[in-house]
């Protein structure tokens, strides 16, 4: 009988503890668990959760931690007896099984890490939380976290009050959280994510759902941006160094990165298009999931049949120009990216303060969907602080946050558009990549003193005249439209999807609302 130190965890099987990837690999291919392929790669199936399952997570609603939580569609509360019925029936599950274990942290910054244990039935799972977090020989003998994922026990609704089979709970009280039937890594990731979000806002440390990148002249830069925005893509510079891909922290000493790795989108990866990435993913230690492949055990990343989110997971070392570090200099600039499928935002605008924090609280992107066989339109899509799911305290506390960093530190905000121009989907064009890196590398490094920017009558932001050596003509988009009344109407009609998303928000601060359209 060996027990997890802590938690009161037992089992009469094996405990693995902090396994090098090699031993990892071995009991991955003994278990049935995945299949090497001939890139060195290995690639796992995840069952039937191919994503997150967000109407499926819980906040354990306790009182060290209930007032702070801005309950709703992402944070539902659950009760305390509940959740120890569930933790003691997850218990007994596991007292019969091999456990793989990983003392690993999550925060580049000494004074802000966290240190985290985590517990998992697979193999495979050990190594993604191996690659993704901070891989560290420190010795702790209490953790600050502990994240447990059984993705073969199923929850029971009746009995565990969760919605489904699946259940992720998260109880900052006992400082455990619960993965139950889902084979997603995605799942430890974020919900390592959520807890960060909620931790570190009470160091006065602000958590953010970005990627970032710096210059050699030490000006760093972030970029927040749903996905299909660019985010990945455009912060991967060749002529600057990546700090981190997805999850960052702001303190007074700067940014820092909270992970050690990557986890990337691969569907449809080119060693043309992306070739960082593509030679990172092909290599002993990535994890691939859902990524079909033959029987040469060659992947297929054009393959979505199983899912388009296939994912590879590998350590941020992988990519050439990554860099790593205790902290990097507070940004000059921050980026908002969106896919504007209506045609409507300008390729970039400037942000004055009111406009970026009411951006940042809105989160847009806009996506094409299937609305009907044969027929696609745009769809809105908005997300606060480019990350609603994992955010537990209210919008306008990490608003506040941006606002007084990018006050403090003199950053400049950037609304950059990676849609459409000239109309909305079927009509408009996309902005070329090319454009955008253009754009992109101005907003960075070029001397934005002498610009002329005219005011947008409606959303209030700043559009330039000139900027750089981008094509002027593309930088009005009302310029890019044939029939101007047309234009008019579908600006009107974006606007007010900005208001009511704002509206569901229930936001009450004058400052953020003189941020938002004026119709």
């Amino acid at each position: 009988m060996q027990n997890t130190k802590n938690l009161e965890i037992s089992t009469t099987k094996k405990i693995f503890e902090n396994m090098d990837t090699g031993s990892l690999y071995e009991e991955i291919i003994k278990r049935n668990e995945g299949n090497i392929l001939n890139t060195g790669a290995v690639a796992v199936n995840t069952g039937y959760h191919t994503a997150r399952a967000a109407k499926d997570k819980f906040i354990i609603k306790e009182k060290t931690s209930e007032k702070n939580i801005s309950w709703g569609e992402y944070n539902v509360p659950l009760d305390e007896e509940k959740f120890q019925i569930l933790f003691e029936d997850i218990k007994k599950y596991l007292s019969d099984k091999d456990l793989f274990i990983r003392k690993c942290r999550i925060g580049s910054h000494n004074s802000y890490k966290m240190n985290f244990k985590v517990i998992t039935e697979k193999a495979w799972h050990s190594l993604f939380v191996k690659n993704l977090f901070i891989d560290t020989n420190e010795k702790f003998e209490k953790e600050d976290f502990t994240i447990i994922a059984v993705p073969d026990f199923k929850a029971n609704p009746k009995k565990h009050g969760t919605r489904s089979e699946t259940a992720i709970l998260i109880n900052f009280k006992e400082r455990i959280a619960l993965i139950a039937n889902s084979g997603y890594a995605g799942e430890i990731k974020k919900t390592a994510f959520t807890i960060m979000n909620y931790m570190l806002p009470l160091k006065n440390v602000f958590p953010m759902h970005c990627s970032a990148n710096v210059g050699k002249n030490g000006d760093s830069a972030i970029f927040f941006g749903l996905s299909g925005t660019g985010k990945t893509t455009l912060s991967s510079d060749p002529k600057r160094n990546l700090i981190g891909d997805d999850e960052h922290g702001w303190c007074e000493d700067g940014i820092f990165n909270f992970e050690g790795g990557c986890y990337a989108k691969v569907i449809n990866l080119s060693k043309e298009a992306e070739p960082q990435i593509y030679k990172a993913v092909n290599r002993f230690s990535t994890v691939l999931e859902n990524v079909i492949f033959d029987e040469k055990r060659e992947p297929d990343f054009k393959d979505g049949s199983k899912t388009e989110n296939t994912r590879a997971a590998y350590p941020l070392n992988f990519i050439e120009n990554a860099v790593k570090a205790n902290s990097f200099p507070h940004p000059k600039n921050i980026i908002f990216l969106t896919y504007d499928a209506f045609g409507i935002l300008p390729p970039v605008a400037k942000l004055e303060m009111e406009q970026a924090m009411y951006h940042f609280i809105s989160g847009y992107t806009a996506k094409v969907a299937n609305t009907e066989i044969g027929i696609k339109e745009p769809k809105a899509t908005f997300s606060a602080c480019f990350g609603g799911p994992f955010m537990v305290w209210a919008p306008e506390v990490y608003a506040k946050m941006l606002k007084e960093r990018m006050e403090k530190y003199k950053v400049n905000c950037w609304l950059i558009n990676t849609g459409l121009t000239g109309g909305p989907y079927g009509i408009g064009k996309r902005i070329s990549i090319k454009d955008t890196r253009e754009i992109v590398n101005y907003a960075l490094t070029g001397d934005k003193t002498k610009i002329k920017y005219i005011k947008d009558e409606i959303f209030g932001f700043y559009i330039p005249q000139k900027f750089g050596e981008t094509n002027t003509e593309i930088l009005n988009p009302e310029n890019a439209w044939k029939d101007k009344k047309d234009y008019m109407t579908k600006k009107l009609e974006l606007a007010k999807m900005f208001l009511d998303n704002y509206k569901k928000l229930s936001i009450k601060d004058a400052e953020i609302d003189k941020g938002a359209p004026k119709i």
